[in-house]
Formats: C-alpha cells, structure tokens, sequence
C-alpha cells in the first residue's frame, strides 16, 4: 500500500541525540569503544526513596488510571516544592503532570498557537521547539545566540520581533540553555517584561536544568509578576532526579491553562502511571540530599571537561552557567578541514579509529547559530571524560598530518558531501 502521509510528518526532523545514540549502540554492538557524550542523559542511579516507592507503589496495586491532570498529592508537593525553592506561590491547582518536560511544548502550542502566529524562537535551541511550532502551522521567527553575550538571549531581539510581526503570539525561552550552558538573569527577564507589557505574548520557558546552575541562581519568569500570568513553564524529573527513562515531569501555569492542559493529557496520554509520580513524589520529598550530591558531582564533572578541553590547540571554550553540556568553539579546526561541526562529530565517531570513537553533537543540529561548535554532555565517568578529550584532541593533530587519520578524513569528507563546510 502506498501510505499518503501529510506534509507535517512527511517533512518533520527529530531531535538528533537519539540519531546518533542508535549509531554509537550499533557500533558498540559491532565491538566498537564508543565514549557517549552524545545525549542529555545522567550517569547516576536513580535516588533511592524514589526506587523504593515504586516498588511500594506496585506492592499495593497502584496500576491502574490515575487523574489525567496528575495524583492530587502529588501535584500539591510540586507546588510546595517550587515554592520553597523559587519562591513562589502556587497550589495545586497550577501544575499538570506529564510525561516528562517535552510534551508540555506539543500542549502549548496546541493551546494557544494558530496558523500564521508568529514564535520567536532564539536559537541554537533545543531541536523539537521548531516541530512543534510548525506542527500548529505556525511561524517560527529564529533569534540568534551570540558567544559575545555568553549565549544570553538580546531583548533587542525581541523588540524586533514586536515590530516587525503582526500576529506575533509567544516567545520560547530555555534557561540553564541547552547546548550552550547560559543562564538568563533577573535583568534579563526585566528587560522582557518591559518589552512584552499590553502585549498578548505568551511565553514558555522551559527549565529542565533548574538546578544545574552553576554561577548565580536560577530565575524563572514565574517569580515576576508581570511575567507569571503569561508564562507556562515546563519541568522534568529526568535531569535533576537522573529519572530520565520514568518519562515524568510537569508544568506550572495559571489555573485555566491547567485545566485545558488537562483535555489535552486526557485525549493523548491519559495519565502519567500512577506508581511513576509515587516515585517522582518520593524524590521531591525524601531524595534532596542525593539530588545535591549528583549536582555537586556534575558541577565538577563540568569544571573537568572545560579544564581538558582548554588545553587544546585551536579550541576555545567557555565554562557553562550551567546544564551538564559544554559547548567548545571548533570553528577553527571545521573551516581547516571542510567540515561542518556535525560532520566532525560523526568522523570522531565513525571513522576516526577503527577500534575507538567519541559521541558527541554539532552545534548545528541545534540552529545555524551553532556551526562550528561542538555539544558535549558529561554523562561518563570522570576518566571516560577525560579519554574522550584526549581522543578529540589526538584526531585533530593527526588529521592535519600526511598519515593514516588524514587520509581517512579526507575519505570521509569525499563520501558526505551533506557535511562540507559552507562556502
């Protein structure tokens, strides 16, 4: 049968960490030693009150449906959580349970975007936001992230985007920034609120890195009150609890939101399985201590990836705000071999070394502003990071000589032509 599919999913992208995570498994399944830094995933175990809960969770037969919107005590200890931690001042009644951060972004566009409203997305970004906007038939409108500004969105931009668009409708905002590490500031989300005050611009701000910041705090526009009517703002237990696979996460908006959040959960997911938010809730509750000491492990897992990284010849590389991604500028060593980041991360890791590879993302899987960066995660033991730098390094040396490592780049350059550097 010849299946008829429609334009959006004939011409839609998905998020490319995944891409590549099934290349670096089927090379480890063929022998090779591949050193992962490819995918936003945490080392760490699972904390442990949350294991146990589960287990308790299942024990009493907690399996079946649960409450589209989420379990009520559970959606209360989000709130007491967030207010504790952010200061806030939200109940229940301002947080749907999902699964995971990503399918708030599908719900809000679903909930508010029209085709032809105009988005204003900065960009690199995180690679669903554009799927989703124009899953709507709406526009997106890319801003870019400058390295000048350390990757911090320009309120300039945004002024731009007010006047130029006539529908423009909402603003994807992403702090700690993935894959660049940058954090808003206070005076960042002031600038906006100036901007976007007797405007009908939404925002959402996605924060799954809320406590991976690792200079300054962590400033939600919720805590503004010129921003919080406006804003839907999307967490994950997957980064901060290493609960990634748990598929559970939240968003927190005004109370009508919520309750249209809650059709949408109804008519897709149903619910998030009941002994999954037992879990979540545990961690929220009793896992804080376990929480801080994985961040402290990541903050320094950061410091050591910056510190090898800055030893390279022609790698220039600033230490994150805050995530678990560094963001090396390799424009230097791309323009030298022709090569577009991307293109450099797929040799390192297929065809490099026979034996050995690294995994890692090209800035531009992100947006054009990110040609000739590379994104790497610090999801690996200390030595396996220090290895990976180490193995980059080697390659690009050996690349520029008359051996065997030249030889096979310009091999590879010749047999993918999508990744030669724009001329």
């Amino acid at each position: 049968m010849n299946w008829a599919f429609s334009a959006f999913a004939a011409g839609l992208t998905s998020e490319t960490a995944f891409d590549v995570l099934a290349v670096a498994r089927r090379l480890r399944a063929a022998g090779k030693e591949v050193i992962e830094l490819q995918i936003g995933d945490s080392p760490f175990p699972t904390p442990p009150h949350a294991l146990a809960a589960a287990h308790a969770a299942l024990d009493a037969g907690h399996t079946r449906y649960a409450p589209s919107l989420g379990l009520p005590e559970f959606r209360a200890a989000i709130a007491q959580t967030l207010n504790r931690e952010f200061a806030l001042d939200l109940t229940a009644d301002h947080i749907a349970v999902g699964a995971g951060a990503k399918i708030f972004q599908t719900f809000f566009c679903e909930a508010f975007l029209e085709p032809g409203d105009a988005v204003l997305v900065f960009e690199p970004a995180f690679p669903t936001y554009l799927p989703n906007i124009l899953r709507r038939g709406a526009i997106p409108v890319l801003a870019p992230l400058r390295p000048e500004r350390h990757f911090r969105p320009d309120p300039d931009d945004l002024a731009r985007f007010l006047r130029q668009h006539s529908r423009p409708k909402a603003v994807f905002l992403n702090s700690p920034h993935n894959p660049t590490g940058s954090i808003l500031l206070l005076d960042d989300l002031r600038a906006f609120a100036d901007l976007l005050r007797g405007t009908p611009v939404l925002l959402f701000s996605d924060e799954p890195y809320c406590h991976m910041v690792w200079e300054g705090k962590h400033h939600t526009p919720l805590s503004l009150p010129e921003l919080r009517e406006r804003t839907v703002a999307a967490y994950t237990f997957s980064k901060s609890y290493s609960m990634s696979g748990w598929r559970c996460g939240f968003a927190v908006a005004p109370p009508p939101v919520i309750q249209v959040f809650g059709k949408l959960l109804n008519t897709s997911l149903s619910c998030v399985p009941p002994f999954v938010q037992k879990a979540a809730q545990a961690a929220l509750e009793l896992d804080e201590p376990t929480r801080n000491e994985q961040m402290n492990q990541f903050r320094a897992k950061v410091n050591l990836l910056v510190t090898e990284l800055s030893r390279l010849e022609g790698v220039r590389v600033r230490r994150p705000a805050g995530t678990f991604y560094v963001f090396p500028d390799l424009r230097l060593w791309c323009q030298r071999f022709g090569l577009t980041s991307h293109g450099l991360a797929m040799f390192l890791l297929e065809a490099a070394d026979e034996r050995r590879g690294v995994a890692c993302l090209g800035g531009e899987c992100f947006g054009p502003s990110g040609l000739g960066f590379l994104r790497l995660s610090c999801a690996e033991s200390d030595e396996r990071l220090v290895e990976a730098v180490h193995f980059i390094g080697q390659t690009l040396t050996a690349a520029c000589s008359s051996g065997p490592q030249a030889e096979r780049l310009t091999r590879w350059r010749q047999q993918h032509p999508q990744f030669h550097w724009p001329r």
